[in-house]
């Protein structure tokens, strides 16, 4: 090294200057006006053209510039070799530093437990468990997870709330059509009793209130003469014309029997008028209810059968039919009418008709006896049932 061997220091051999360590400024010629000895003397040319440089011209200088002072203490960072290389490049997470790359590094997968969540053992720099180092899609995995298992929890209290209110409706309904149901059959089982045989009221005297005017007599008078005739307060309710082909009776005439005392059901008893072309009662009619003329609460059936009510008040109007000559029909469905479901009896009504002698003369009588249920079903009380009887005579 001839061209440095001139920056040896004076009084030192060859061998020695050799063997003495020298620094990069020594390494190197020094810049014009930095020589130690002599600053003002420029620097020495280079050899072979070329123009030296130092490590102060090959760096910028460090902020305060100048060189520090030799008793100056070092300051942190300061020179090539004073805390090593540390250039960490365009990206420092790219170029870990010395201590973090001595640290073990572990991958994701073995610092999270998938069931635990989180690696027992200790995580970062400081041994502490880093919520950063469970990754992205592990956190998005046990938030959906959470998710849909509350989701599951609210169906089924959802399914369980129906299931509850579905079960009490259904319980109140079954219990509402056993009540109905119930009291429709309690109603039938008095009617149908009412129907088989006489009750503990058919057993016990009615009163009788009123009886049958003579209806015989009333033939051929008209209808001023008649209405006298009946008194009991007979007072006209209604008259209109009839207009039937090959019918005698050309007027019907209505009195009311307003003396008599009157059912809430029924009303007042009445008498009917038939008029023909001349004004002259061709046919008189009457009808009550049977309390009223003393009949209790007797089935349909035995009124006919035991009580002969129809051939009694035939009687007391003035036509003699013998007792048991009306006869019931054997088919109760022919005079029975039944609701929609084909057994609860909404109305039993049934005519009979025959011929008496009067005065030497045959004379056509007829008769209905009407029970109706309707009221009775509804209230569930036999007393509503509305009993009425209709007698006639025609001349």
């Amino acid at each position: 090294m001839p061209k440095h061997a001139a920056n040896a220091p004076q009084g030192t051999s060859g061998a020695d200057a050799r063997d003495m360590p020298i620094g990069l400024t020594e390494a190197f010629p020094p810049v014009a006006g930095e020589d130690p000895a002599d600053p003002a003397a420029p620097a020495a040319p280079a050899a072979d053209g070329d123009a030296p440089i130092g490590l102060t011209q090959a760096f910028p200088p460090v902020e305060g510039g100048g060189r520090p002072a030799p008793d100056a203490p070092p300051r942190a960072g300061a020179g090539a070799h004073a805390g090593g290389f540390g250039y960490r490049g365009d990206n420092e997470g790219e170029y870990p530093d010395a201590l973090e790359s001595l640290e073990p590094h572990l991958e994701p997968s073995a610092l999270v437990d998938d069931a635990a969540g989180v690696a027992p053992g200790p995580s970062g720099r400081h041994g502490k468990p880093s919520k950063d180092e469970v990754p992205p899609y592990l956190r998005k995995s046990r938030r959906m997870r959470r998710l849909l298992i509350a989701v599951a929890v609210l169906l089924v209290l959802l399914i369980a709330a129906l299931a509850y209110f579905t079960f009490m409706l259904v319980q109140e309904s079954q219990l509402l059509a056993t009540q109905q149901t119930q009291a429709q059959q309690g109603a039938q089982q008095e009617v149908s009793a009412l129907q088989e045989g006489a009750t503990d009221d058919a057993a016990t005297p009615v009163e009788k209130q009123t009886e049958a005017p003579d209806l015989v007599a009333l033939l051929g008078m008209t209808q001023e003469q008649a209405t006298e005739a009946v008194q009991r307060g007979a007072t006209l309710a209604s008259a209109r014309e009839v207009n039937e082909e090959g019918n005698p009776i050309k007027s019907s005439v209505t009195l009311a029997l307003t003396s008599e005392p009157a059912d809430t059901r029924t009303g007042t008893p009445t008498v009917y008028l038939g008029l023909n072309e001349a004004g002259a009662v061709v046919q008189a009619g009457y009808s009550a209810s049977t309390a009223a003329l003393g009949y209790g609460t007797l089935s349909f059936s035995d009124a006919v059968r035991n009580e002969n009510i129809v051939e009694k008040t035939l009687q007391e109007a003035g036509i003699d039919v013998p007792e048991g000559s009306v006869q019931l029909p054997e088919d109760k469905t022919e005079y029975s009418t039944y609701a929609s479901d084909g057994t609860t009896l909404v109305k039993e009504s049934c005519a009979f008709s025959g011929t008496v002698d009067i005065g030497g003369a045959p004379h056509e009588w007829s008769a209905v006896l009407s029970y109706d249920y309707s009221a009775a079903n509804a209230s569930g009380n036999l007393a509503d049932t509305i009993r009425i009887i209709y007698v006639y005579i025609n001349a």
